[in-house]
């Protein structure tokens, strides 16, 4: 269907489209969310680990300076003493790292696995394709929003810095270990501050990611049309399949209704054919049953064929919910029936077996 035809996208997506889209990886997901959220945890486990990280690698470090033997069995007792430091300084931040920023990343639309967004695709390099997006509306808006992030940073950074600048300049008047921990809580604060910003305009970018995809899915009342067909069938098809079952079951009524013993009905909504051969049959069997028009139906068929009809709605009810065409009536239902096969054959004048 061409372009033209499918008419305005003003519907909202249907679940299928919505599962199709996820499926190939069209869902909101913002990248400077994600990052965002793995500057902030780094920031935050910094300052929560980073006395005890800090401690053990000065004690490592103070290690090797007091030292007096130097040789091979010393210095590689000290590598492996080392690599043994830095893994259990590094390994729980870098885990926890990795857990807080994947965590950021499920949170924003769960689990996608879209192996078609790896399929490489030739349209790509079109040039004539790569100008027009170019001059999109979301490359203008990733633009915009860049140097948005880019002013917002540097007011950030600088006054972070002027809002500290006596201690920077008091600096030379400090001890060495008082300008280390100046110059961390600088940098942390600095940090914190930017992450912080980096966050709001992270979840700016993932509600403009959402409003993108939102509208993309949106769908022209054609397309849900077709996408109820595609779900329920073409109700075309559908009118004739139940023309076809309507048929099907014409037929059996006018078979079958002139061999029951007996009609039980509703007296107008319900209608059940039984019959009963104690020859053949363990028990009275449904030779049909009908509701509405086709319990109409049964009735006529019955009275042109002289079969009785015998109102009896509770027991009607029960058996057209419970009995099948064909199958036996449960046993639950064998007093009543004896019962009403008894008062027919009575009023026929035939011999109950």
């Amino acid at each position: 269907m061409a372009a033209d035809d499918i008419g305005e996208r003003t519907e909202r997506p249907t679940p299928r489209r919505r599962q199709e889209a996820r499926e190939q990886g069209r869902v909101p997901r913002s990248t400077d969310l994600m990052a965002a959220i793995g500057l902030l945890a780094g920031v935050v486990l910094l300052n929560i680990l980073g006395s005890h990280m800090f401690g053990n690698l000065l004690e490592l470090v103070r290690g090797v300076g007091s030292a007096h033997d130097t040789s091979t069995t010393t210095l590689t007792t000290w590598i492996a003493r080392a690599v043994y430091t830095a893994g259990a300084v590094v390994l729980p931040f870098m885990l926890a790292l990795l857990l807080l920023t994947v965590a950021g990343g499920m949170a924003q639309s769960g689990a996608v696995f879209a192996w078609s967004r790896l399929t490489p695709k030739l349209d790509k390099l079109n040039p004539v394709a790569g100008v027009k997006r170019l001059f999109a509306l979301d490359s203008l808006t990733r633009t915009g929003m860049g140097i948005l992030k880019i002013v917002l940073i540097g007011a950030v950074a600088y006054y972070s810095v002027i809002g500290e600048i006596r201690l920077v300049l008091a600096a030379g008047m400090i001890p060495p270990r008082g300008v280390m921990h100046l110059a961390a809580h600088i940098l942390f604060m600095l940090t914190l501050r930017l992450s912080l910003v980096l966050l709001i305009l992270g979840l700016l970018d993932y509600f403009y990611q959402r409003w993108q995809v939102e509208r993309g899915l949106k769908m022209s009342k054609q397309e849900v049309k077709d996408e109820l067909k595609r779900m329920e069938g073409d109700p075309l098809v559908k009118r004739r399949r139940r023309d076809v079952q309507a048929r099907i079951a014409m037929q059996r009524i006018r078979l079958d209704v002139p061999k029951a013993d007996v009609v039980v009905t509703n007296p107008s909504e319900y209608a059940v054919a039984l019959r009963y051969d104690e020859v053949t049959m363990a028990a009275p069997r449904v030779v049909a049953k009908g509701r509405d028009w086709l319990a109409l139906r049964i009735r006529q068929v019955a009275q042109q064929y002289g079969v009785p009809i015998v109102q009896r709605p509770p027991l009607a009810r029960a058996l057209y919910a419970t009995a099948d065409v064909g199958q036996e009536i449960p046993p639950q239902f064998y007093r009543a029936i004896a019962e009403l096969l008894a008062y027919v054959y009575q009023l026929s004048g035939r011999v109950a077996g």
